[in-house]
């Protein structure tokens, strides 16, 4: 376009410099003479067209076409600049003072040595204004068809992965179900729109959805097998308490009517010590099968406080060979729980704290409101300054069956551990609507346990027993 209307200008250059003077000499019949060429004449002029006649360098006439058409000449500083015009160049543009030119010189066949020259100039502006607006529209266009093309391409690709959204979507709700344990639905699935072969995706959502079936199954599967385990210990759990009953009582009434030699009363207490242990065992073992069947006794208001108070009064008696503290709010605090079961937890923690480090060891027990995001909670921990658990049993602490021996070697009955003291507290706990955590280094062990609280929290004032 910049070339198209240059050369516009260009032609136009010719007629304009016509109009002006003679290019070609004097009309026939005339005495060349330069006062012929007459640069003020604006007639057929358009404004903004500039003239000017100079001989030998020297400007002779010049004039500048306004807007209402009267001319003006033209300034030194502009006729020095017109002065440096070469006719044999063609056209070039020049910045005079009144804007640019598209400026044109020709010689004129005048004058003794012939060295007149006629400078005509055309204003660029317009075409300059129309460039601009070119460059505008083109910029505008480009940018719209951009905008344009960003948002068609954003809706059709947004279009297409639709189904891959979907999966996502279903991948995410099956990833957020409680699969560790327990009867599990699954019902979740890709909708047929998005699971079928013809496509990517579709072979994609078809094969999550065989997945999600196969996962289900075995799911179904484990429950099924655990529920038949869980069956088999809670039914061999209860069997068995008559006969180590019966067993513990035999034992006992030998020791206190039979004269035995002292091998066999060793043997009998042996025995008799034997059977307490595995009817504990059995309790342990019933208690867990009946807490995964969801037997539980009543819930009512429990004040926490006084079974704090109650317990570490007990272990104190029991293992009066530690430094025990008690830390207390100022006024009791009640929960919503079953109170055996949260009095069973606070036993288990006690008695873990005095049997797993060697006498002498401080074991504090305090009660806190905590507040959190969920709202407050009664917060009892046990914190003991013995040898601490290893770190590779802090993983598997809470699990059945699971003991940490080496780590706690110090204590004393670390010989009759079953190993299911922790997981018993852990799912009483849970059972209550708490969580309970271990943090354990040399020198400190706390077992932290959190408990709901329904009503706000108090001013805790510390009492040290």
């Amino acid at each position: 376009m910049s070339s198209y209307l240059t050369g516009q200008l260009d032609e136009a250059l010719t007629p304009a410099a016509g109009r002006a003077g003679f290019s070609n000499g004097p009309p026939p019949g005339q005495s060349p003479d330069i006062n012929d060429v007459n640069p003020e004449n604006a007639a057929g002029q358009r404004p903004g067209t500039l003239n000017a006649v100079l001989d030998d360098g020297e400007a002779q006439k010049s004039a500048l076409v306004q807007d209402n058409g009267s001319t003006e000449p033209l300034t030194d500083a502009d006729l020095d600049l017109l002065a440096s015009v070469d006719p044999a160049n063609g056209p070039e543009e020049l910045v005079l003072s009144s804007g640019q030119y598209r400026v044109d010189a020709a010689s004129l066949a005048f004058g003794p040595d012939k060295g007149s020259v006629l400078v005509t100039g055309l204003s660029t502006a317009e075409r300059d204004s129309t460039l601009t607006s070119l460059d505008l529209t083109v910029a505008g266009v480009s940018l719209a068809g951009l905008v344009f093309t960003g948002l068609a391409g954003t809706a059709i690709i947004r279009r297409s992965l639709r189904p891959l959204e979907e999966l996502s979507a279903v991948a995410t709700s099956v990833s957020r179900l409680p699969l560790s344990s327990g009867e599990v639905a699954m019902p979740m699935r890709v909708p047929p729109a998005a699971a079928q072969p013809g496509t990517e995706v579709g072979t994609v959502g078809l094969a999550l959805n065989e997945m999600i079936d196969h996962v289900t199954s075995a799911l179904r599967e484990r429950h099924a097998s655990e529920t038949k385990v869980r069956q088999f210990v809670a039914d061999a759990s209860h069997e068995l308490r008559t006969p180590l009953t019966s067993i513990r009582g035999y034992t006992e009434l030998v020791l206190m009517s039979e004269t035995v030699s002292p091998a066999g009363r060793s043997a009998l207490e042996r025995v008799d010590s034997e059977s307490r242990r595995m009817s504990s065992l059995v309790e342990d073992l019933l208690l867990l099968a009946r807490l995964d069947e969801g037997q539980r006794g009543e819930v009512s208001d429990v004040d926490l406080t006084e079974l704090v108070i109650e317990t570490t009064s007990d272990a104190r008696v029991t293992a009066p060979a530690y430094t025990w503290s008690l830390d207390l709010p100022e006024e009791p605090v009640e929960i919503r729980a079953v109170g055996t079961e949260i009095r069973q937890v606070l036993i288990n923690l006690l008695s873990n704290a005095h049997k797993h480090t060697p006498p002498g060891t401080k074991i504090a027990t305090a009660l806190t409101i905590t507040p959190d995001d969920d709202g407050e909670h009664a917060t009892v921990t046990v914190t003991d300054s013995g040898p601490g658990i290893d770190p590779s049993f802090l993983d598997t602490i809470f699990t059945r069956f699971s003991r940490g021996d080496a780590a706690r070697s110090a204590g004393t009955g670390s010989t009759t551990s079953t190993g299911l003291g922790l997981a018993i507290v852990k799912a009483l706990v849970e059972a209550n609507g708490g969580t309970i955590s271990v943090t354990s280094e040399p020198g400190r062990t706390q077992f932290r346990v959190d408990l709901p609280l329904p009503q706000p929290a108090r001013q805790v004032q510390h009492i040290l027993v």
